[in-house]
């Protein structure tokens, strides 16, 4: 549940930068079409960028396999008092109203449904005309056209059709339902309903654009506009020739067209959703090194090694496999064998399972033959077995001599053995002062003649700054966590989400196994620091206000007078081209600094299709290992 409210937080935050990138560059711009696009792409990617998450795996050095886990202090269990739920009441909440605007939805729905129905249309080329007696604004609903033609004179329902066929001709109803549904899921952020209020309006402004070139009156097609603001009556989930922001469409009916170079608007978002998913879509995953045979030696009583080279048969990998299972009971699968013309190993894959509790695999291939590695088994007094892979050029593994004990305050400690505390390498003085009550396990390793003492304490492995502890996809206490065989330990992922630390770890008989070759994404290039201080758009000048009735029942003088001022508006809007061009140099200066960034992106870009393509491959090959 918590994670389903933080991709929900996640896309929000996703749908308000969007929309605040589109109201302070882009809503004053003339590229309609392209508005429209960007919008609708800005919905997709907040609900579909915070599932990708880039993983990057750090390799640590192995924790001792001999660690004692059992000695660590146990705290009692207390009595759990009573808490709210929070993340249900809030799961409560967001459900109950996605409920109310369904029902809202299925009521808009019906009362659509409750006009059309039992209308007989007008079939013309590919649209649907409906002329209806109710008083209600002309609309469109896909390839249907719905009007009242005894409210408008023929020339004003000239200029209705014009607009209303051009949102039928590019499905705009198609986006009212996308952003009716974004609103279904995100209706407690405010930003989906500016959202919502932006994707409409430019909606408007595309018609009003593409209806006006087919007109040649302009001013009688605005003129329409205001006579249709009288009819407020509009249906719901339909695209409606009335916008309460009139005097915006009338603006951007006036207004020169943007410049091409002003494009570079667009790329301004590219450098935020590259610093959302460094922020929040990075995920660093701790993982082990491969143990080493020697040190699981030291925790041992019984090891073989089944060394396998260039020159093993197929029989005697048989007899290795029927080996393994008959002394440990763990299924050995050797497959994927490849030979050069001398008969000699080249690819080999090896999987080891037993049951849930172990599973190990190795994958070899090359053009040449392999070089010899073995399969190190080992048992503790306890029973319990260790699985690993060791490269055996050599009979390194005969040289370790190792023990494991708790040495004497005492002993004498020859003055070139090396002393390790917690992993860092410390002084005797260190040991000296360590209270023996808090020692967890001491290993005393003795290899090429050199010695180590390697001392782990207590509070070692305390996990103290993590906010959160996830063992098998279970949130755990530290009082849990402490009880765990490490031994059992196959993955340990560290997270970090909004400053909240997390430790998320996978043991062998978990669900969860990652092979070791999985691709790395390649890191996007670093967005340029912009010297360039963003102009200042002249001042739009105020359009004129229309009087109330229409141009032929109303005040006629006041209509007069309108159409005057909107001579002055026309003028101004002229005058203010200068400007507007100047604006326009200041900011083209902007995509000069912005093409070298913007070739790395292309490098960066051809170099994600590869990873894509890696990704797909090693995903297809973990399916066919799960089946």
């Amino acid at each position: 549940m918590e994670t389903l409210f933080l991709y929900i937080v996640k896309s929000s935050g996703l749908i308000a930068l969007f929309y605040i990138a589109y109201y302070l560059l882009l809503r004053k711009e003339t590229f309609f079409t392209a508005n429209r696009w960007y919008l609708l792409a800005g919905l997709f990617t907040s609900l579909i960028l915070p599932w990708i998450v880039f993983t990057t795996i750090v390799w640590v050095e192995p924790t001792p396999a001999n660690f004692d886990w059992t000695r660590l202090p146990i705290r009692p269990a207390q009595k759990e008092s009573f808490e709210i739920n929070w993340y249900l009441v809030l799961a409560i909440a967001y459900i109950i109203g996605i409920a109310l605007f369904l029902v809202q939805f299925a009521l808009d729905f019906y009362n659509l449904n409750r006009v059309l129905k039992g209308k007989t249309p007008h079939k013309q080329a590919d649209h649907k005309f409906i002329d209806l007696k109710e008083n209600i604004a002309p609309f469109s609903y896909f390839n249907t056209i719905v009007y009242n033609s005894s409210l408008y004179s023929k020339a004003e329902m000239e200029s209705i059709l014009e607009h209303e066929k051009v949102h039928s001709e590019q499905y705009h109803t198609i986006d009212v339902l996308i952003t009716r549904f974004f609103c279904i899921l995100f209706w407690f952020n405010p930003f989906m309903w500016l959202y919502k209020k932006a994707i409409l309006q430019n909606l408007e402004f595309i018609a009003d654009c593409e209806a006006s070139k087919n007109i040649s009156d302009k001013k009688a097609y605005q003129l329409t506009l205001l006579k249709i603001t009288a009819h407020e009556n509009g249906v719901v989930l339909t695209n409606h020739f009335y916008q309460s922001l009139i005097k915006k469409r009338i603006v951007m009916l006036n207004k020169n067209q943007s410049k091409k170079s002003n494009s570079w608007k667009y790329v301004l978002i590219l450098p935020a959703l590259i610093a959302f998913v460094f922020l929040f879509q990075m995920e660093v995953i701790a993982k082990e090194k491969n143990v080493n045979p020697k040190a699981a030696q030291a925790a041992s009583e019984d090891v073989d090694v089944y060394k396998i080279t260039k020159n093993t048969t197929e029989a005697e990998l048989k007899e290795k496999a029927a080996t393994i299972s008959k002394n440990y009971g763990v299924s050995v699968l050797f497959s994927n064998t490849k030979r050069n013309a001398d008969n000699e190993l080249t690819a080999i894959t090896v999987e080891l399972k037993k049951g849930n509790e172990i599973s190990n695999n190795r994958n070899v291939n090359s053009s040449e033959a392999i070089k010899p590695f073995g399969i190190v088994i080992t048992k503790d007094s306890n029973g319990k077995l260790n699985i690993n892979f060791i490269e055996e050029d050599d009979k390194s593994i005969d040289k370790v001599v190792s023990t494991s004990k708790i040495v004497a305050p005492n002993a004498p400690i020859p003055a070139d053995t090396q002393i390790y505390i917690n992993e860092k390498k410390s002084e005797k003085t260190a040991m000296d002062e360590l209270d023996p009550n808090e020692i967890a396990t001491v290993n005393v390793i003795k290899n090429d003649e050199k010695k180590e003492i390697r001392i782990i304490t207590k509070d070692y492995h305390k996990i103290g700054d993590m906010d959160e502890i996830y063992i098998n996809g279970k949130k755990v206490s530290q009082n849990e966590l402490d009880q765990l065989d490490q031994g059992s330990i196959d993955r340990i992922d560290v997270t970090n989400n909004f400053g909240k630390k997390g430790m998320r770890i996978t043991t062998k008989n978990g669900t969860y196994y990652q092979e070791k070759n999985m691709p790395v994404p390649p890191a996007p290039p670093t967005p340029p620091v912009m010297k360039f201080k963003h102009p200042v758009p002249p001042v739009m000048p105020k359009a004129p206000r229309a009087p109330k009735g229409d141009p032929i029942h109303g005040d006629k003088k006041a209509w007069k007078e309108f159409e005057k001022q909107m001579d002055e508006f026309d003028a101004k809007m002229k005058k203010i081209e200068p400007q507007m061009e100047a604006f326009d140099k200041q900011m083209a200066e902007f995509d000069k600094q912005m093409e070298p960034f913007n070739k790395e992106m292309e490098v960066f870009n051809e170099k994600m299709k590869v990873f894509d393509k890696q990704m797909e491959e090693y995903t297809s090959k973990i399916e066919k290992e799960k089946k």
